[in-house]
């Protein structure tokens, strides 16, 4: 595939994640413990926590979307080269791909739990990794 066409299917990729993220987290849907149970809503959060939910709900998932292209990379370079740096690049980005899932609040709702009380530290760590992420897949797909 063209590189130029990867960058762009990447970036449309990213967007498409970022604004299904962003109604999910803003619709007020919840997710049941098990497909055929219902359950209560959480109680209202105060708007600022709220945003900052939103915001931390779109980056991470995000940040999943990277991971997964990024270990798609790796495992590609890892099936041509078969070199030792990109097996560790490969358990790497595995490793971030799982750090993201155990961080996004959709997955954290979906196991019956809320991510309350933390405000804009809650954001911080998943802001770090995105930009860790963005420059590794940007190096990666240079190359």
């Amino acid at each position: 595939m063209n590189k130029n066409v990867r960058s762009w299917l990447i970036l449309a990729t990213l967007i498409v994640v970022a604004i299904l993220a962003a109604l999910w987290a803003t619709s007020g849907v919840w997710f049941p413990r098990f497909p055929f149970e219902r359950r209560l809503p959480p109680p209202i959060i105060p708007g600022d926590i709220e945003l900052y939910y939103t915001a931390k709900t779109v980056v991470s998932s995000i940040n999943v979307t990277l991971s997964v292209f990024l270990l798609l990379i790796y495992i590609n370079i890892y099936e041509k080269t078969r070199s030792e740096f990109t097996a560790g690049l490969i358990i790497f980005s595995a490793v971030f791909l799982l750090n993201a899932l155990a961080s996004n609040p959709l997955v954290i709702w979906f196991f019956g739990f809320r991510p309350v009380g933390l405000g804009p530290f809650a954001l911080l760590p998943d802001v770090f990794t995105l930009a860790a992420l963005a420059v590794l897949l940007y190096l990666s797909a240079k190359y």
